[in-house]
């Protein structure tokens, strides 16, 4: 907390227990505020950007940030782009950030006299399609668990992942209390809540599972899924492991947890699932999010052409 100035370590207290901010979004705003409060004086003081990260802020006055303008943001942006190499969702991320900073700032603690972010605008991010596996695909993955260390643990896990959609964080921060029946309460983004409900494969891998788990040796609620050393997993803990069954399956590409929520996704969309159902079960605080998913397959596009009745 030292290496920064108050209004800075105040604004992180009203990320995380006003905004309700997890601790890995913190960091990245702590990163990024950092950054940018070092490249402000450095070109303020004609400094070298090289050892930027050795410029000491923790007497930064607050003050001097209502001179900021928005020539001065985009040059930060250029930095970003031009020396650090930041792709344009790195560089969107700064945006936000400095957004909310700046608005709390002006808004909230009125420290500064006018808020230059009003008219920043963000990096256009460029449409991508979710990149997921297909049917067979996960099911290779699913069985790549078999005869494993852990084995039992895995199928289940990842059975979670691809049928409920989970971020890794939110699988990982279940407890054994957040079942009740097949009634599966998440604790997403924001610390918001949501229901899902668990099929009777997911509920099959658990028991499975719940035959072989490692007793929870830690303080609290115990978590759903426990490490080989007795605690709860984490989200490196749960990358490995999917490293290591990607390797098993023989797929040449490595799979992010974060793939698996796209498949997931994607294959309930595939099944019928209407858009505001899938929204809530993933968990998404706008259905705009959502729709990346409502992509259709190249296969459907051209059987549809095919069947142009111009076509006989």
């Amino acid at each position: 907390m030292n290496a920064y100035p108050k209004f800075m370590n105040d604004f992180f207290i009203y990320l995380t227990t006003i905004k309700g901010k997890s601790n890995r979004t913190r960091k990245e705003y702590e990163y990024d505020i950092a950054l940018f409060l070092r490249f402000h004086t450095a070109t303020a003081e004609h400094m070298k950007l090289e050892h930027i990260h050795d410029i000491d802020i923790r007497n930064f006055n607050v003050q001097t940030l209502s001179d900021v303008t928005l020539e001065d943001l985009y040059l930060f942006l250029a930095y970003c782009e031009e020396t650090r190499g930041n792709s344009a969702a790195s560089r969107a991320r700064k945006v936000a950030t400095l957004r909310s900073f700046f608005h709390y700032l002006y808004t909230k603690r009125k420290l500064i006299t006018n808020n230059p972010t009003d008219d920043l605008e963000a990096p256009k991010l460029p449409k991508r399609r979710p990149v997921y596996l297909k049917i067979d695909e996960a099911k290779t993955l699913l069985h790549a668990t078999k005869g494993n260390t852990h084995e039992q643990r895995n199928f289940c896990m990842l059975t979670w992942l691809l049928h409920l959609g989970l971020r890794v964080t939110e699988l990982c921060d279940l407890n054994v209390s957040s079942l009740q029946g097949d009634r599966l309460r998440i604790i997403g983004k924001g610390n918001k809540e949501r229901i899902v409900f668990c099929s009777d494969v997911c509920l099959q891998a658990l028991a499975a599972y719940n035959d072989v788990k490692v007793p929870y040796k830690g303080d609290g609620e115990e978590p759903l899924f426990t490490s080989q050393k007795g605690t709860r997993l984490t989200r490196q803990g749960v990358s490995k492991m999917l490293r290591a069954t990607t390797e098993q399956a023989g797929f040449a590409k490595g799979i992010t947890p974060h793939k698996l929520r796209h498949t997931s996704a994607t294959l309930m969309y595939q099944a019928g699932a209407d858009i505001r159902s899938l929204q809530h079960i993933l968990g998404h605080a706008s259905v705009a999010t959502t729709q990346i998913y409502t992509h259709v397959e190249d296969d459907a596009i051209r059987d549809v052409l095919a069947k142009n009745p111009l076509n006989e």
